[in-house]
């Protein structure tokens, strides 16, 4: 009993409540077969898959969901897109759906466990290598271009996009899953970003399709690090893209888009 109840203790100690782990780190971090099952048939521990499982589920959230697998289960997966602009104030887009998408960026693959929590949450995994080049990624140490951000009251963060990164990430999917009009909202609150990090993002950046809608977009809004970039050093292809169908050629950046815009 009374090794039970220091190996409780020592559960609490590396694995607060809400956060997921799996029976391979438990191990690792020298949890017995026999002290693993003591702690599920107990309740220390809930099942949520197999040989996966978390501490409290009613304290799951999709924060702590997501700062497991990035430091629990260390993949490559960061929190981009309009997930990250969301965590920081950068977008004002009401959803009315009553499931919130988060999204997130990595080419490590999403485990299949995250579609059965008991939340009203849809988790949408990105690859990146459409936005830049793998062995960039790979020499950064798979996370190009983020920051970290506090989730909770405990000090710990997330590694998610940074801004300048996030909203290219958001090019990639118009007008597929996000309007232009969306995209256009977006930036006009996009009035502080870095034109340093902006350099390094769009010279990073191989999708000649997001870096002419990035321009397209921010010409629109005319900000001060706009002029700050040097657009020489910025690959944007040739010839004409079409975004989308039926739409205006833009004759500057050689890419249609919608007439009303």
């Amino acid at each position: 009993m009374a090794v039970n109840v220091i190996r409780r203790k020592e559960l609490y100690e590396i694995m607060p409540e809400g956060l997921i782990t799996t029976h391979k780190w438990l191990m690792e971090n020298n949890f017995t077969r026999h002290a693993i099952d003591n702690l599920v048939k107990s309740n220390q521990l809930e099942s949520i898959s197999k040989g996966v499982y978390v501490r409290n589920a009613n304290k799951l959230t999709w924060q702590s969901v997501v700062y497991s697998l990035q430091f629990i289960l260390k993949t490559d997966l960061v929190v981009g897109g309009l997930t990250s602009l969301e965590m920081q104030g950068l977008s004002h887009y009401l959803s009315l759906s009553e499931t919130k998408v988060v999204h997130l960026f990595g080419n490590d693959i999403l485990p299949d466990w995250t579609t059965n929590l008991d939340l009203k949450i849809k988790f949408v995994r990105h690859t990146t290598n459409s936005l830049f080049d793998k062995n960039l990624l790979e020499n950064n140490q798979k996370q190009l271009f983020t920051i970290e951000r506090e989730w909770d009251n405990e000090n710990r963060k997330l590694i998610i996009s940074s801004p300048e990164r996030a909203y290219l990430e958001v090019l990639l999917n118009v007008p597929q899953k996000t309007t232009f009009e969306h995209a256009d909202q977006l930036m006009q609150g996009l009035t502080t970003l870095s034109p340093r990090n902006l350099q390094k993002a769009l010279e990073s950046c191989k999708n000649i399709k997001v870096k002419r809608l990035f321009f397209w977009f921010a010409d629109r809004q005319n900000y001060v690090w706009l002029d700050k970039i040097n657009r020489e050093s910025i690959t944007l292809g040739s010839g004409n893209r079409m975004i989308i169908q039926g739409g205006k050629l833009d004759n500057k950046y050689k890419i249609t888009v919608p007439e009303w815009l």
